[in-house]
């Protein structure tokens, strides 16, 4: 993997990540390194449920998929996020 290829999931990763967080309402206290990795898992969850919704008529591994894909792949692990931190009560 070569310089080029990961900044190019580095700028892949922030625009994914911060079109999930701006889609989603609620607020997220996630900083930039951690939008860019819910970017980057987004698309790595998209091209697992392509996988799972087209019946393993896509290549496996699942590879990444494309930006909509992607979008909802990051919507996924945004849940699954806010869900694992559950209610914090501020004393």
């Amino acid at each position: 993997m070569d310089l080029t290829a990961i900044v190019t999931w580095i700028i892949f990763g922030a625009i994914v990540g911060v079109i999930a967080r701006f889609l989603m309402p609620g607020r997220d206290p996630m900083g930039p390194f951690a939008t860019i990795v819910l970017g980057i898992v987004g698309s790595f969850v998209g091209g697992f449920l392509a996988q799972v919704v087209f019946a393993g008529n896509t290549p496996w591994p699942p590879p990444t998929s494309g930006w909509i894909g992607s979008i909802i792949g990051a919507f996924v692990v945004l849940a699954i996020y806010r869900y694992s931190q559950g209610r914090r009560v501020v004393a």
